[in-house]
């Protein structure tokens, strides 16, 4: 009984073992040209009465099944259409789940979206203990819901309060944890999970058993009343982190509200398919869908014709600071490669080592990690303050403070004391790569890599070669940002590069608004309730001010007038004022309401007078136009290589709202006719800083657009 992407063998004792391998492809995905497939094999096991039970599992050793094809989405024409593609998802494993012998899925790797539905749809779950192997429904984060019975089957599995989260975050769980839920039956070593999987068949049909409730959760979950109080806590906790922005977050809640009471049935799939169908098509939705590939594309990405990068077997990183320690962290706990850290005391050593294990510590008490695990990733760091132990390292990412001659002099050393070959990857977040390799023996192995705060969370990072930085210094710094976790855009070299370069007009325009008269947390609140994580006052307290007084003048000198800051941060910091890190800066530290209420005295150093004349919406709007034209130029120089990677920088590396897809492709929704006109609206009124970008103007013209 082999087909395509399924082989079917029947062991002595009756046992169908279904393998799930889809040819050409590095991970089993769910596709609709598959149902005829899967229909095909289900009907073969139930024509053969020999056959006493199923075991499903996975060919691949990348995992079990990584969710549905998001792809065959973009051919849905309307919501019904889509509505059609969760249905027949629903049909399927409602077939499994009817089968009358039972069903056990065996589960290795991923088991995400679509795969964990099919697996819900089975009548035992089995995983092995491998790190690799997770559970979840992400769904959400491509602003949808689970539309195969996801929404239906998880709740009556493991109950309510535990689904919920699970399913509005997109949370993915390793084997432990979905144990300790009630999610999966067994955990075995990856060398049984067959043999475990089979003794399940054993067992026969599970007896039907109401999920056992404590008390509190059987009033919350079984009650009108605790129903009724569990969902209005759901809505409004998910609407102040969404904002609203984010519909399929209030679908999901709304769709097990509505079908979670009582036994399975066809009127809940149906009105998840319905919901579903209706995000499908949702801007929202197409916006993560675009992001989602996009990202996906650039993972692909090919190097110049014979160019292969080298594998970073061992690791330097020159400076123990909050940047310095979350390098070393991610290159020892992603990537895997030993890691030697290099300060000028071993109090800078130390706080590298501290942070990181602070950071394993975290992991151990999720049972994440076991404390055996923290110790062998605490053993590929190593520290000292000479350059003992450096000569085998194939790259030095140097994280010293943002001083140009301290930076040379770093490249110095390391040409003096590594090896010939290895290379240098300053994390300068300014500072133009060529002026560091200015005086470089070895200019083609100089690099910048300019990571975002804190490492082990901000996905991007930016690669950054100079004229002389060779093609193969570059490809291997890329590889090597990637085994990290990390996601890398290739950026021209120039001040600020690309991120903070559209970062700065966005941080001038909220201080210009400042100095207007309005508020410190109404620019904030406008800011974030457009999409942004975190408004940009808050922004400049979490970074650091006096970061914003290194920068603006480099910025500055580079391009222009419009890069002049109001003055600002001078003063805040010339009443040392640093933000968080020091606890004094434009809001106030300490206590139980630490970061989150207003400094007021702010108002008199700056000698503002508050009025709170202009709407949210016009706030944000002059903020965020002010990116998007600086993003545009940047394009037009070619500091960018694609829009793509763009609007990929602008969202993973300062959280421009991921559902409204990045700069270009906003434009893009926008219209380039509009962009301009607002432009030129507020030009009128404030001044140059808003002067269109040229190529704005001339796509505008020949009415075309980024994405074509």
């Amino acid at each position: 009984m082999t087909q395509n992407a399924f082989e079917v063998s029947v062991n002595e004792k009756g046992t169908a073992i279904v393998t799930f391998d889809l040819p050409n492809e590095s991970m089993n995905v769910l596709r609709t040209e598959l149902l005829d497939e899967i229909n095909g094999v289900i009907d073969a096991i139930e024509a053969n009465s020999d056959i006493r039970g199923v075991v499903i599992r996975s060919g691949k050793s990348s995992g079990f099944i990584a969710g549905a094809d998001i792809s065959m989405l973009d051919a849905a024409e309307d919501a019904a259409s889509a509505t059609k593609i969760a249905q027949q998802g629903q049909v399927l494993f409602d077939r499994i789940s009817a089968m009358t012998v039972p069903v056990v899925a065996a589960i290795h790797g991923p088991a995400l979206g679509g795969g964990l539905e099919l697996a819900l749809a089975c009548h035992y779950r089995v995983t092995s203990d491998s790190s690799k192997t997770v559970l979840g429904l992400p769904e959400v984060q491509l602003g949808l819901l689970p539309g195969s019975g996801g929404t239906q089957r998880l709740p009556r599995l493991i109950g309510i309060q535990k689904a919920l989260p699970l399913i509005l975050t997109g949370k993915q769980v390793r084997s432990k944890q979905a144990k300790k839920m009630g999610l999966v039956d067994a955990i075995v070593s990856e060398d049984y999970l067959v043999e475990v999987a089979e003794r399940f068949v054993d067992k026969g049909l599970p007896k039907p058993v109401k999920l056992k409730l404590n008390l509190v959760s059987r009033i919350l979950e079984r009650t009108p009343f605790g129903r009724k109080v569990l969902f209005s806590q759901a809505r409004k906790q998910t609407l102040s982190k969404t904002r609203g922005n984010y519909p399929a977050a209030e679908a999901i809640i709304d769709v097990i509200a509505k079908t979670s009471a009582g036994p399975l049935s066809k009127r809940g799939m149906d009105v998840e398919a319905e919901a579903f169908g209706q995000l499908v098509m949702s801007p929202q939705s197409e916006a993560l869908r675009h992001l989602f590939f996009a990202t996906t594309e650039m993972k692909k990405a090919e190097y110049e014709d014979g160019v292969t990068p080298t594998p970073i077997q061992k690791a330097a990183v020159l400076g123990g600071g909050l940047m310095g320690g979350g390098i070393a962290f991610v290159t020892a706990t992603k990537a895997k490669v030993p890691v030697r850290i290099k300060d000028i005391a071993d109090a800078g050593i130390n706080n590298a080592m501290g942070y990181a294990a602070s950071l394993l510590t975290k992991k151990v008490k999720r049972r994440q990690l076991s404390p055996a695990q923290m110790n062998q990733q605490m053993l590929k760091m190593t520290g000292s303050t000479d350059y003992s132990g450096f000569k085998r390292s194939d790259i030095a990412v140097e994280a010293v403070f943002e001083n140009l001659e301290l930076k040379q002099s770093m490249v110095s050393d390391v040409e003096s004391n590594m090896k010939n070959d290895c290379i240098f990857a300053t994390n300068t977040s300014s500072i133009p790569i060529a002026s560091i390799a200015k005086n470089a023996q070895r200019p083609e192995n100089v690099v910048g890599l300019h990571y975002f705060s804190p490492v082990e969370k901000m996905p991007l990072v930016e690669v950054i070669p100079h004229a002389g930085t060779s093609a193969h210094t570059v490809a291997t710094t890329v590889e090597f940002a990637k085994k990290q976790g990390k996601t890398p855009i290739v950026v021209k070299d120039g001040a600020g590069f690309y991120v903070n370069r559209i970062l700065g007009p966005y941080m001038n325009e909220a201080a210009d608004l400042l100095l207007s008269g309005e508020s410190i947390d109404g620019i904030d609140r406008a800011l974030v309730d457009f999409g942004f994580p975190v408004g940009p006052m808050k922004l400049l307290d979490e970074v650091g001010i006096e970061i914003g007084v290194k920068i603006s003048p480099i910025l500055e000198e580079a391009y222009g007038d419009r890069f002049k800051a109001p003055d600002v941060a001078n003063r805040l910091l010339e009443d040392d004022r640093k933000g968080k890190k020091n606890k004094r800066g434009l809001y106030l530290y300490g206590g139980k309401q630490s970061g989150k209420q207003v400094d007021k005295s702010v108002y008199a150093l700056l000698g503002v007078s508050v009025a709170n004349r202009l709407s949210q919406s016009e706030i944000a709007e002059r903020c965020v136009l002010r990116m998007l034209n600086e993003a545009a130029m940047c394009l037009e120089e070619g500091v960018i290589q694609s829009v793509k990677d763009g609007d990929i920088g602008a969202i993973f590396g300062i959280g421009f709202p991921p559902f409204l897809g990045g700069p270009f492709y906003y434009m893009d929704k926008l219209g380039l006719d509009s962009v301009v006109a607002r432009l030129a609206h507020y030009q009128a009124l404030y001044g140059d800083a808003f002067k269109p970008a040229d190529i704005l103007l001339k796509m505008r013209d020949e009415k075309t657009s980024f994405y074509g």
